[in-house]
Parts: structure tokens; sequence; C-alpha cells
């Protein structure tokens, strides 16, 4: 069976290429399972986290017995009350041994009957299906280690939190009331954030019916050296030449190592590329090139990870409040825990903490949320009207005239916008710019932000159109000394790309200044200054 890059479900090696879990794997068992911890594996949608419990499962049977269970196979009406709950459950645990009879190895069958029984009892409640799962893991040839799986799909009702009341209750007197060795709950929220999923548009509150989870802190992206692990195994199959090293840094570069983004770039750069050969003149699919195709095709591609996104967006507004203040005004926003807002952006995975501000967590991410805000803008915003006028003046022989497009921004800022406040300019600029830019490049260039260099004063956009790439600063003029150090931190930019010419967009509230675009040069590099 040849194997591909898998986007849908659980991964297995035998059918996917996908990264080595090994040391995952370890750090899962020494740190938490061998020390008897319970605990979440909390992480955004499609991360991994279902093909990490199932390979765990696999990893620990010889010394434990493993009770995988999904939560999202059982109802909302499964939930309905305790009895209810309880025979569902019962049921969940009956088909699972029905079929993987080796998950059954080692338990109790006198137990086991003890708790089936359970079900035809209408006075069966949660306190007489732990009475019996106790009875069971005492009985147990080895120690019993559960897993539930979607956990969050039940969170949003009262039973699961007596499901989990009673978990901490017998972990609490364990001792003395045989219970699981150790407990994994996995799914995207947290336990102490059930609140928040059930009533997103109510008061905030927190509730920990579970407050004996040790915290899970191992990282779950991949790195660099974990994708070239992945590329070479498809190397080995497929023999394509690439420079594995350079692939898996151009991936991560995009990505940050969000298991999903990498495995549907590989996916579409597999299957989807092929089809339409060669990406530009002189690449081949599995090149810088590649990726950057493979990017723009999936940032117009729908997907259940980019509904999530505008979901939650939609569903919480402060969260959209904040995620826009960050992209458009530069705002620096430093992790606080305690911040309901800031820590549902990090739970969810579009935001990650660099130590001096929150940051949105990937390129993609953050060009979709670009897009997405862009667009609700479009339609109403006189720039992104002239641009679409003026598109026909950029594009010569195929090739993106960036001068010209600088040219044309000026004239129509002054004219449109040049009345306007400083602060009024310095909060929004940079959407104006990128409102005028997205119809010209729409449907054959990307562009990002590059993180590293954004905050409240400058900020560098990478635009890649037809194979060719441009450096633009974006900077708010702060006078001569400033602009001259801008015009340096530019130019040594520039050498990080290997280009020897860019782009300098400042806006100037000088009532002096000169608007306009001009040529200058910085050591042996060529900078287009465009002052509006």
């Amino acid at each position: 069976m040849t194997r591909y890059f898998n986007t849908e479900g659980r991964c297995q090696p035998d059918k996917h290429y996908m990264v080595p879990l090994g040391e995952r794997l370890k750090f899962i068992r020494t740190q938490y399972i061998d020390r008897g911890k319970y605990f979440v594996i909390n992480r955004g949608r499609q991360y991994g986290k279902t093909t990490t419990l199932m390979a765990l499962a696999e990893d620990l049977r010889d010394e434990y017995i493993v009770v995988p269970l999904d939560f999202q196979r059982m109802s909302t009406a499964s939930f309905a009350d305790e009895h209810t709950f309880v025979t569902r459950f019962i049921a969940q645990l009956e088909m699972l041994f029905s079929r993987k009879r080796s998950f059954l190895q080692g338990i109790d069958e006198e137990a086991f009957c003890q708790l089936v029984l359970l079900k035809s009892q209408p006075d069966s409640m949660m306190d007489t299906l732990f009475e019996g799962l106790s009875r069971i893991c005492e009985a147990s040839g080895k120690p019993v280690v559960m897993m539930v799986d979607e956990v969050d799909s039940a969170s949003n009702n009262q039973v699961f939190i007596d499901f989990l009341a009673q978990l901490r209750g017998y972990y609490l007197d364990r001792d003395y009331s045989p219970i699981f060795h150790s407990v994994i709950l996995a799914g995207v929220y947290d336990i102490k954030n059930l609140k928040i999923k059930i009533r997103p548009d109510a008061v905030h509150q927190y509730n920990s019916p579970w407050n004996i989870a040790a915290d899970f802190d191992m990282k779950m992206s991949f790195s660099v050296q974990q994708i070239g692990e992945m590329l070479m195994d498809y190397e080995a199959d497929h023999h394509t030449g690439m420079d594995v090293e350079a692939v898996a840094a151009e991936l991560y570069a995009y990505t940050s190592g969000y298991p999903y983004l990498v495995s549907a770039l590989c996916k579409i750069m597999d299957e989807k590329l092929p089809a339409h050969g060669p990406v530009a003149e002189g690449s081949t699919v599995w090149d810088k090139k590649g990726v950057e195709e493979a990017v723009k095709i999936m940032l117009s591609t729908k997907s259940t990870l980019f509904d999530s996104m505008m979901k939650h967006i939609s569903e919480y507004p402060d969260l959209r409040e904040m995620l826009y203040l960050a992209l458009f005004c530069g705002e620096q926003i430093a992790y606080n825990q305690d911040n309901h807002t800031i820590e549902l952006a990090c739970m969810f995975g579009y935001v990650t903490d660099n130590g001096v501000s929150l940051r949105v967590a990937n390129r993609i991410f953050e060009t979709r949320l670009y897009n997405f805000f862009l667009s609700e803008e479009e339609l109403s915003s006189a720039m992104s009207r002239q641009a679409k006028q003026d598109r026909g003046q950029f594009i010569k022989d195929g090739r993106l005239d960036m001068e010209r497009v600088l040219e044309k921004f000026v004239e129509h800022f002054h004219d449109i916008y040049g009345e306007n406040d400083q602060k009024f300019v310095e909060n929004y600029g940079r959407k104006f710019f990128l409102l005028y830019l997205r119809p010209i490049i729409n449907g054959t260039g990307n562009y990002y932000i590059e993180a590293q260099t954004r905050d409240a004063g400058r900020t560098d956009v990478v635009v890649d159109y037809a194979g060719e790439q441009f450096i633009i600063e974006l900077k708010i003029w702060r006078g001569n000394e400033y602009n001259e150090r801008g015009e340096q931190q530019l130019g040594e930019y520039l050498d990080y790309f290997h280009k020897q010419k860019g782009y300098l967009l400042s806006f100037n509230f000088n009532k002096k200044k000169e608007p306009g675009v001009r040529t200058i040069t910085w050591e042996n590099k060529t900078i287009v200054e465009a002052v509006v």
C-alpha cells in the first residue's frame, strides 16, 4: 500500500507519512503515566491529539491495561442524566473490548461482567459505575490507564462535571479505593474552561471540578528536524532530489510546526502541484517555490480548522477585537493567564507567547486572519476600489511593478486620507496599504507579515508574486535619524533574504514633508522609498 500525507483523523505509520512519535511517547510515559498522573492534553484543532493517544495506547500495552474511549461517539442524549450516561459508558466499553480483544487482556472477567450488569439495573448511577470500575482496577493484573478523546464534546453539561468529580474523589482516595493508575483527557478546551464553553456569551467564570490534573507541558508542534525526518521518509520512497533541510525549514517558517498545517501543505505538494507542472521557471514541486504555491492554495481553500477559527471569532467578540488590534494597530499584548480572552486565544492555538507579547501562532493563521478582516472592508474601501481600477498598470509581462504600486498608493492615500489626523493614520496606515495591495496580487501572489520585525512603529510585508519576492517595510516617521535607522534595518533585512532591492513606505506627519517616491542607495542596496 502506498503511503500518503494524511489530514483526516488519526495518522498511522504503516499508511501515512508522519513525524516519528518515539520521543513524544517516551516523555509522556516517563513523566506522566509511570508516575500515575491524571492530566489533560488540550491543544488546538487537528494538533495530533488522537494520533498521539492511539500510539501511546499501543506503546503501553505490555505494562498497562489501556482503556481508550472517545466521547465523540456518545451523543448528546447520552448525557441527559446519570443513568443514561452510565448505560452508554458501559456500552462503549463493551464495544471496545469486543472489537479489540487485546485491550481486554488482564481485566478480571467476573469484575467486568458485574459492571455490565449495571446496564440492566434502573437505579444504577454515577457512584455505582465507579464502584464497578474500582472493582475492575483492584482485580486487574496490571495497572489500568484510561484515555478519553474528544472530551470537550461532552463538556457542556452537569453529568460530565459529575463524572469528573467522581474521578477526582477516587484519585484523592486511591490508596484505599482502587481506581485508574492514570487518566488522560484530550480535547481543545481545558477542564478549567468548561463554563466558558458552556456559556461563551455570559459572564466568564471558571469551574474546576478536576483540579487534581497535572500540567501537561509537552510541546506538540513539530520542529524543523522532525519535519525533516518525515520528508526523508517520503524522499526514500519517491527520490525527488529535494533539499530536505531547506524544504523542512520553509514548511516550518509558514506553519511554526502546527501539525495539521505541515501535513496539509505536504499533501498539496504531493497530490495537487504535480498536476499543474512546474510552479515557477526553474523550480520543482519540492522546493521553496513549491511551498509558496502550496501556501497559496491552502489560503484559498476551506477547511474545518479555518472554519473553527472563523466561528470562534464570531462567538467571542473580545477575541476578535484583540486579534484585530494586534494585526492592524501593532498592539503589544502581554500574556496574562487570568485574562479569559488571552487564555482562549492560546487554548485554541491561534496565538503564542514569545516572552514579550502575544503573536499570531504562524504565518498561515496570520494571513488568513488578515484576509478575513480585509475582505470585510474591501467593498466599502476607497483604496480597494482604486486598486481594482489601477490593477492593469502594475502587471507587466507577468511581473509585478512594485515601484508603480507605491507611486499610485501615495497618490490615492494623499487624496483620500490626507486630511485625517496623525493617530488615525498611525492606527490604520498598514491596513490601508494591505487593502490596496490585496486586489492587485490576489489569485497570483501571496503576502505575509514578518513577525520578527512587527511593532507599533514598524512592519515588514513580504510579497511573493510569480516567483519573485518583494520586501516592503512600513513605518511611522519619527524624524530623520529614525528614518535613516529604518533604511539600515531594511538593508540588513534584504541581506537576510539575499535581495539587492527593497521598498520603504513611510507615513510622515511632518508638515514640511515631500510626499512621493524616490530611490536611494544604502551601501550596495537599492531602496525605493515612498512617503505619504
